[in-house]
């Protein structure tokens, strides 16, 4: 079943990741990279501006995700991608911009975000609504902040 009907209202447009989510093919994917120049943009406001931003993301995305599945009758529809753009953010609060940060951050939350380690996968299968479908990606994005901070510590980036 087509979804391109969505797009014409802003709500689903977000939800949908600008289009990204719509791809035929690894769709969690394409939401994540049309997360990079969100990510570049939202780099622009500074740490704190940073951070504000990626919490609205998360407390925005949880109504629209909800919403979207609504619309569409499932819960969490691979084509709902904005959970993967938020949580790229998450992965990069506080991290200096560069190509080698935002591919880093960007295999590191997709293998998260893919493999799904506890406590992510567990909460992934019991919280449902648009929490449900964004908690996941939070705490793939938060996994992978960890790493890409440990990685800068420790000057290997």
């Amino acid at each position: 079943m087509s979804y391109r009907h969505l797009l014409k209202n802003p709500l689903h447009f977000l939800s949908l990741g600008f289009g990204s989510g719509l791809f035929p093919k690894a769709p969690g994917t394409m939401g994540t990279v049309a997360a990079i120049p969100v990510v570049w943009l939202a780099s622009y406001l500074g740490t704190t501006g940073f951070i504000i931003a990626t919490v609205v993301a998360f407390l925005v995305g949880i109504y629209l995700c909800g919403y979207t599945a609504k619309a569409m009758g499932e819960h969490d529809h691979p084509s709902i991608v904005w959970d993967e753009i938020a949580g790229y953010m998450v992965a990069m609060i506080a991290v200096p911009v560069s190509v080698s940060t935002l591919l880093l951050a960007f295999i590191l939350f997709r293998i998260f975000d893919i493999l799904k380690p506890w406590p992510i996968r567990y909460l992934d299968r019991h919280m449902h609504g648009g929490l449900g479908i964004m908690v996941d990606d939070i705490l793939a994005g938060l996994a992978s902040l960890a790493i890409i901070h440990a990685v800068l510590a420790m000057g290997w980036l």
